[in-house]
């Protein structure tokens, strides 16, 4: 099993239970952050709407059916919910197709898509890719793919060979959707560990969305399905 260590040397880590919640250590901080759309209604940036109070050890909803949200209060125990892991354990790469452009490559691992729409604005990050040897498409490239909170998408230095990469402390963020009026996933940022149920460590990765909705079909991993089902964890 892999440590990954905060900056003050916790032991971070999220535990998928079985049938249950995710089991959250290390104080690892949590907020609610919420997706900010410009004026064309296109997701453009996060805000942080408050924080949580820390906790060392916490455990939240993945259900989606406590009445203490985010917090797992124990209904998983009576709900008529199906927990179990879905999600493949390759790593994203081998799970992601590559888009080579001019300035920049993107790589896109459809099956992680939680549905923030970042991608879409000013044609979409792919047609950015392509038209990256102009700069202001290049910088847009990279900002929308730093703010889809998956980590579908990733935008490669075509001269190092490196991922740009937002620069993330470990944290996890309650996602807001007020343009469409639902709750989204949770938002696991800075690269921290992943455990499957039976002890599988999912590949480490600097972004990830886990479903809070329970009805994703890629659990533990968030795919949408929060929209198509009209998710709140205000109901």
């Amino acid at each position: 099993m892999t440590e990954n260590r905060d900056n003050t040397g916790n032991n971070i880590k999220i535990k998928v239970t079985p049938d249950g919640p995710y089991i959250v250590t290390g104080d690892i901080p949590l907020s609610r952050q919420e997706i900010v759309p410009d004026q064309q209604g296109y997701s453009y940036k996060w805000k942080e709407e408050f924080k949580y109070p820390r906790q060392e050890q916490y455990a939240l909803c993945r259900c989606g059916h406590s009445g203490n949200k985010p917090y797992c209060d124990g209904t998983h125990t009576r709900a008529e919910w199906n927990g179990t892991e879905t999600a493949s354990t390759e790593d994203y790469l081998k799970q992601a197709r590559r888009l080579h452009g001019p300035g920049i490559d993107l790589t896109d691992a459809q099956e992680l898509c939680a549905s923030a729409r970042f991608c879409d604005r000013a044609g979409g990050t792919w047609k950015l890719t392509k038209k990256s040897d102009n700069p202001e498409a290049r910088d847009l490239a990279i900002q929308q793919a730093g703010n889809c909170p998956s980590g579908r998408l990733l935008v490669w230095d075509k001269q190092t060979g490196q991922a740009i990469e937002p620069d993330f402390e470990p944290s996890l963020g309650i996602v807001d959707d007020p343009r469409l009026k639902v709750s989204g996933p949770i938002w696991a940022r800075g690269g921290i560990p992943v455990e499957a149920c039976d002890g599988t460590e999912y590949e480490v990765r600097n972004r990830v969305t886990l479903c809070r909705c329970g009805r994703s079909e890629n659990k533990p991993f968030c795919d949408g399905t929060h929209v198509l089902i009209g998710f709140s964890d205000k109901d």
